[in-house]
């Protein structure tokens, strides 16, 4: 980029291009606010990139094989984008109402992941995505099956207004716990709803009010009514697609992007508060800088949580899936004695992330114990062979601070769930911290692209 066109002076800095960093970038663009957008890397996605092949090899293992062995065994390089950080999207969550909203839906293609699956005794079943396969379901008895309708006709029909449909529930005073039990629903069934619809991770949801758990489950059903066999998308090439899609978003806008710019220093007025930074390409001025953790570790503390992920390449669907060519399998943290679920997402040469005939499955959870690959055990023996493994684990940041002090606003580590939207709520935070009024969303007329 030609240093004389480029303006020193901006009302938002954003630092790296990790999906909630280009998120912000383009909803500030679009509101009218000139943004710089910067990455020290020379690719966009940041910790939640989408890769090739070589680099998966090149940054997980010590001594990969050769080029010519690699590319004989899984086929062309450019066939590959393999995800880091593996999530879907619910149809109907925040991420998919962001792109409408911002009509990043032009440049990304979705596909529906096929099925939902959930671990139970040992092996896997279909989580059900309608009432007829819920009467057919073996994950419950003909009784629970009955009780489990008249839950979620309760949760459907439920009219904060009407108290008529409250059955005498308040989702505010009332635990889940106390809720599960005036339907008469067993363990089995409470575990299956909180983990596999509600997609909570372990089991402290059961003493909260009721609330945040009726709205996942409540998520969770018009997603899946929205189109039918499972609830969640997934773009077409990888999740590395999504970043891209809202920094040409930003562009149209006039926002500015510059890859492989390293940060030389960061820049601080009298009051201590961000001013600017120094690059390689001058110095850039902005009242606000948004930025992912890797960028100031000294404002980040660790929540205390480690994440394993492993990146499997299979060269077969997943058994007792019905060859499904995508797929998301929870298994609870009560099945295989944890605290934490484990979740693995499936995705295939169906939605060109890797070579014709290969599958990858990618395995996260909360790291509990000093030998974190052990624990990811249950799930390797759900996949069948494995041709390669890739294992890497990350500590989860956030900042010390909320930002007002020093306008510098930071994102959080991306956690182990299975989709998008504790993601969403980081983006909506941060976005009213740095703006000061809330994210509102709404369909726009679409603009001519410049």
């Amino acid at each position: 980029m030609d240093q004389e066109h480029l303006d020193t002076d901006y009302d938002v800095i954003v630092l790296g291009t990790g999906i909630t960093e280009c998120i912000l970038s383009g909803l500030l663009s679009v509101d009218g606010q000139k943004v710089l957008h910067i990455d020290k890397q020379d690719h966009y996605g940041a910790e939640a990139a989408s890769v090739t092949l070589s680099q998966l090899y090149d940054k997980f293992k010590q001594n990969p094989i050769s080029k010519e062995d690699r590319e004989t065994k899984f086929g062309k390089d450019r066939d590959w984008n393999v995800d880091l950080i593996p999530k879907f999207l619910m149809a109907n969550g925040e991420l998919t109402n962001i792109l409408i909203h911002t009509d990043v839906t032009r440049y990304v293609d979705f596909k529906q992941v096929s099925g939902s699956y959930v671990f139970k005794s040992g092996k896997i079943y279909k989580v059900p995505a309608n009432e007829i396969e819920a009467i057919s379901s073996p994950l419950m008895g003909i009784f629970e099956k009955r009780r489990m309708k008249k839950f979620l006709e309760w949760i459907s029909t439920y009219n904060e207004d009407e108290k008529s449909t409250h059955q005498g529930l308040d989702l505010d005073s009332n635990t889940m716990d106390e809720v599960y039990y005036k339907f008469g629903l067993g363990n089995s069934t409470k575990e299956f709803i909180g983990h596999s619809m509600a997609l909570w991770t372990n089991d402290d949801y059961l003493q909260m009010s009721a609330r945040p758990t009726y709205e996942r489950i409540l998520l969770y059903c018009q997603s899946v009514a929205k189109y039918g066999k499972s609830p969640y998308l997934y773009p077409m090439y990888g999740l590395g697609e999504l970043p891209q899609g809202f920094a040409r978003l930003s562009a149209i806008y006039g926002g500015t992007y510059m890859l492989d710019t390293p940060i030389k220093n960061v820049l601080y007025n009298d009051q201590n508060k961000f001013e600017g930074i120094e690059t390689k390409l001058g110095t850039f001025k902005a009242p606000k800088v948004i930025a992912d953790p890797t960028y100031f570790p000294d404002k980040c503390k660790s929540t205390g949580q480690r994440v394993i992920r492993a990146i499997c390449i299979l060269n077969h669907p997943v058994p007792g899936t019905g060859n499904s060519d995508s797929l998301q399998i929870i298994i609870p943290q009560s099945q295989v004695n944890r605290s934490n679920d484990i979740y693995i997402a499936v995705v295939s040469d169906a939605h060109n992330v890797c070579a014709k005939g290969h599958y990858l499955a990618i395995i996260s959870t909360i790291v509990e114990t000093d030998q974190p690959h052990v624990e990811l055990e249950p799930a390797f023996k759900l996949l069948g062979p494995i041709e390669e493994k890739f294992m890497g684990i990350a500590e989860l940041f956030e900042s010390k601070e909320d930002g007002s002090k020093d306008n510098i606003f930071l994102s959080r580590s991306y956690d182990s769930s299975s989709h998008f939207e504790s993601m969403t709520d980081d983006v909506k935070d941060i976005y009213f911290r740095v703006t000061g009024h809330p994210l509102v969303l709404k369909t726009r007329e679409p603009e001519e692209e410049i």
